[in-house]
């Protein structure tokens, strides 16, 4: 067992022990490394100024992803490169990246530009070229601070982008070495029984060490544990990070499931689960921001129990199941069942979620998902609704339909549902039933993304769209991006 956590840093690899365990990654970069080049603006993973990218090895290449280092906790960079703004310059020569946003007329303030440069740097090393408008808008979508406007930004990283990055963080059989080196397969374990950031690297170790803290806090990607930390001022004692448990992040298909390891980051499962459906592809791109994605994991936002998470609805709506394990023990249950009440879960002590298991859908559903949210990039949910429809000649033989934002959990409209039955999609007039039964489904809550009687009225509106669809109205009469509508951001 490993006491301190271990990565590499400007080039040289770094150990850190004695840290309180829910340090985070700018606090280290700021306060101890002195990189200031690195700010703090919302803290809170929003506005995108304090993004870093970190590398790590997959397939044999060094990937780097863009990060959030407000709400990412120093301990979930072991076995990664971290670099920062001040690293992209090499003998005293900008990276292409930093000479591009200064021709282009593109850098701002110095506060948020610092944030930009770095998305803009992981989408080039993506290696997806050339890179779209539209793609560099979605790179974006997670730095709100554009002060010079977005034409000379976007202008830069189309001009980088269109080539190769032959830049001195190129995959190299050095860097790789480097930094695969760092991972010694063993668990992490600093601090004491009283107070610890942990890491273990199996489940077995993973399922031993949550018995014996079953108080401890099991941590994902941190996305939204970490405003707890920033926002909350909690300081958590006894932190899990599940990030290096082996067999954690796990995929596997078959001609009738996708099967998700709870550790499957957000940015994984995002074109699987556009292969299940076109809507949930749409879902994922808008789900938080690429730095929000390259960190949350599906098992964090379901185990969450957050009412406005993305995830769980529109896998309510697809027959999703879940296994928890607790020990040696494991058990399987609904999806929906999950969710007791807000931020609860039937979950005993000591117990934590493993795997998602998600049916495809079959040829006779008709699957429909929408989110409504203030804005269209980088926002909370204020309702999301998720339906999907078994027709059989013109008619809902069964629906299931999850909702989001209506009430205190991720939840599943039964009797709504129970009314859809033999209805004839046909006959429009006789859908009342049906949408006036989703008032008996679910009490929404004013707060400030929305009322109570718009999320009632948004909540039968999007039914009575999903219905339309699959009657067979076409997708250019319902939905906006059908109507010539441009991306948010340009």
């Amino acid at each position: 067992m490993r006491s301190v956590i271990r990565f590499m840093f400007r080039g040289a690899p770094v150990e850190v022990s004695g840290f309180a365990p829910h340090t985070t990654l700018l606090d280290w970069l700021r306060l101890q490394a002195r990189a200031t080049g690195t700010k703090e603006g919302c803290a809170e993973g929003d506005c995108g100024a304090c993004t870093v990218a970190v590398a790590r090895v997959q397939n044999g290449k060094a990937a780097f992803l863009p990060v959030n280092a407000c709400i990412l906790l120093l301990g979930q960079c072991d076995g990664a490169e971290i670099v920062t703004v001040e690293d992209l310059a090499k003998d005293g020569v900008l990276h292409p990246m930093q000479e591009a946003m200064v021709a282009h007329h593109g850098s701002q303030c110095g506060f948020c530009t610092p944030g930009i440069v770095m998305s803009l740097f992981a989408l080039h090393h993506e290696g997806q070229r050339p890179a779209s408008r539209s793609a560099v808008c979605d790179a974006l979508a997670g730095n709100l601070c554009r002060c010079t406007g977005y034409r000379p930004i976007l202008d830069a990283a189309l001009e980088v982008c269109a080539t190769p990055a032959l830049d001195h963080y190129s995959n190299s059989a050095a860097r790789i070495a480097a930094i695969s080196g760092l991972d010694d397969g063993g668990d992490v374990f600093a601090g004491n029984d009283q107070g610890f950031f942990a890491a273990p690297s199996s489940e077995d170790a993973l399922a031993e060490l949550y018995l014996r803290h079953p108080d401890a806090n099991l941590v994902g990607g941190a996305t939204d544990f970490g405003l707890s930390i920033t926002k909350g001022l909690d300081e958590p004692r006894k932190i899990i990070w599940l990030g290096r448990v082996r067999g954690l992040d796990e995929v596997t298909a078959s001609s009738s499931e996708l099967s998700l390891g709870a550790g499957v980051r957000l940015v994984d499962a995002a074109p699987l689960l556009a292969g299940l459906h076109p809507d949930l592809g749409e879902v994922m791109r808008r789900f938080g921001s690429a730095q929000v994605r390259a960190s949350g994991t599906v098992g964090g936002n379901i185990a969450n129990a957050s009412p406005i998470g993305d995830l769980a609805p529109c896998l309510i709506a697809l027959g999703a199941s879940i296994e928890l394990r607790r020990g040696n023990d494991t058990r399987q249950l609904a999806l929906e069942d999950f969710f007791l009440a807000y931020k609860q879960q039937d979950r005993q002590a000591g117990e934590y979620l493993r795997r998602i298991a998600v049916p495809r859908p079959l040829p006779e559903h008709s699957l429909h998902i929408f989110k409504i949210s203030k804005r269209f990039d980088e926002d909370i949910s204020a309702v999301l609704a998720a339906f999907r429809f078994t027709d059989q000649s013109g008619r809902v033989v069964s629906a299931r339909i999850g909702f989001g934002g209506v009430a205190g959990v991720p939840a599943r409209a039964r009797k709504t549902e129970a009314a859809c039955a033999n209805l004839d999609l046909g006959n429009e007039a006789s859908w009342g039933a049906a949408l006036d039964m989703l008032a008996q489904d679910f009490t929404p809550i004013d707060d400030m993304r929305a009322s109570a009687g718009y999320r009632r009225l948004v909540a039968r509106n999007l039914m009575r769209k999903a219905l339309m669809e699959a009657r067979g109205t076409s997708l250019s009469e319902t939905r906006l991006q059908m109507q010539g509508w441009s991306h948010a951001a340009e």
